[in-house]
């Protein structure tokens, strides 16, 4: 009985797992024909794709060629934005610390002001130059001189931004030389003489109206009630830009700055082309000295300081042989030239309108015409060398010596102007007690127009 039992027992558990393999093998043919079925529909959709495509084969090929155009097109997209985008000027930082070179990636600077070149009553060449193809022709191809003193001039523009946004009185002139040089020498991506400063900072206070930067050990104070003329210049490949402005803090100075700048402006706009030199400091003259100015109480004409000069500018040689005057007079009737460069600086003072030389001497310059000349000295020729190797014919000061190391070089700098290799340019006064004001721009005579390079948002 047991045994039968027993027997009964595995057939039933034998009997489940057959039921269990056979419920596996159906699902799994369920899946099956699941899977062949999808797979029909999806053959069958791609018959009729097929179909379709056969039946309109040009339906085809021109959804594969828009296809093809969309593609050529976001590339060519992504092509202009990068394009622009390296070709955008990026943002100065503040204080600015970014070289020019870096902000304008494409290396196209700004464009000056442009202005037409005054037209004479009988000159008949001046009123095709702006529209001759041969004139065009010519400025066209030195484009890349053009591009290297624009560069200069955005350097000076945005030094003397930060410049003028900085200054307060209470500070050191000498702190406030060394600020602006060491903005410049950042900006202009200082590299020997390719690049850098093209003459000393000056900060003429009042009756001193050029030539004046502190020395070494000079505690002079910025005042509330100083005139200070801002001097500096900059320069690509000894393209040279030099500019200046008068600095103030108290209003009561402003119609002596208003006349010097008017009558800076009116230089500008008669310079030109053929234009005479004495003709410029004549129109110069009369707007300078309509102007006039109360201080405490007592009115003063504004006059101009005629023994100042703007004057024609060369590669490396700030004064370049041509002196465009402030005062009408002395019958000069050199005329300007094509593609010269000129700065135009006007002066003007509450005092006698004369400027005399004195004080302790800060500002020096090779001789740009001096040739070999022998020297004794050692220190005398080690100083020519160093002057040589990072100034060439550039103006200098003594602080620019100080700061390449050199030491005790007074004597051998007295031995090189002695010897008429190395000029002096002491601090130029008007008497005591009075003010002077000075505006400068630099100007470019192209074949077809006049472009004021330097020009700014400031002046």
């Amino acid at each position: 009985m047991s045994a039968e039992v027993a027997k009964d027992d595995i057939d039933k558990i034998v009997d489940s797992i057959e039921n269990m393999d056979m419920n596996q093998e159906k699902k799994k043919k369920k899946k099956n024909k699941k899977k062949k079925k999808e797979g029909s529909d999806e053959l069958t959709n791609g018959d009729e794709t097929v179909t379709k495509t056969v039946d309109n084969p040009d339906a085809s090929t021109n959804e594969n060629q828009a296809e093809t155009d969309v593609a050529a097109t976001q590339v060519k997209k992504k092509k202009n934005n990068k394009k622009k985008k390296d070709a955008e000027p990026c943002q100065q930082t503040d204080p600015p610390t970014l070289p020019i070179s870096q902000l304008f990636p494409s290396g196209t600077y700004p464009v000056g002001q442009i202005m037409d070149h005054p037209i004479a009553q009988d000159d008949a060449k001046a009123k095709d130059r702006f529209s001759s193809e041969e004139a065009r022709a010519i400025d066209r191809l030195q484009l890349d001189m053009y591009n290297d003193i624009r560069q200069a001039a955005e350097a000076h523009r945005q030094t003397r931004r930060h410049i003028q946004s900085w200054v307060k009185p209470g500070m050191k002139m000498i702190d406030i030389c060394e600020e602006l040089e060491k903005t410049a020498r950042t900006l202009i991506n200082e590299n020997g003489l390719e690049a850098g400063l093209a003459f000393p900072t000056g900060c003429s206070r009042n009756h001193v109206a050029a030539h004046y930067t502190p020395n070494a050990g000079d505690t002079t104070v910025l005042e509330y009630d100083d005139v200070v003329k801002m001097d500096f210049g900059t320069h690509i490949k000894g393209r040279i830009i030099d500019c200046a402005w008068t600095m103030t803090f108290n209003e009561k100075y402003d119609p002596l700055l208003k006349g010097v700048q008017e009558a800076t402006e009116i230089g500008i706009k008669t310079a030109g082309i053929d234009a005479r030199l004495c003709d410029i400091g004549a129109a110069i003259q009369e707007v300078m000295e309509s102007h006039e100015i109360e201080l405490d109480g007592k009115v003063y004409q504004v006059k101009s300081i005629r023994n100042l000069n703007g004057h024609s500018i060369s590669p490396y040689q700030i004064h370049s042989g041509k002196t465009v005057p402030i005062i009408k007079g002395g019958g000069d009737t050199t005329v300007m030239e094509e593609n010269e460069f000129y700065a135009i600086e006007t002066f003007g003072s509450t005092g006698k309108g004369h400027v005399h030389e004195d004080m302790e001497c800060s500002h020096y310059m090779k001789n740009f015409d001096v040739g070999h000349v022998p020297l004794r000295l050692q220190k005398s020729k080690q100083l020519l060398n160093t002057i040589n190797k990072n100034f060439g014919t550039l103006a200098f000061c003594r602080r620019w010596l100080d700061r390449l190391g050199e030491s005790r070089y007074l004597m051998a700098l007295k031995d090189l102007g002695e010897k008429g290799i190395v000029d002096p340019y002491p601090p130029l006064l008007d008497i005591k007690g009075c003010y002077t004001a000075q505006y400068e721009h630099t100007i470019l005579l192209r074949p077809t127009c006049k472009e004021v390079i330097s020009r700014g948002e400031d002046y």
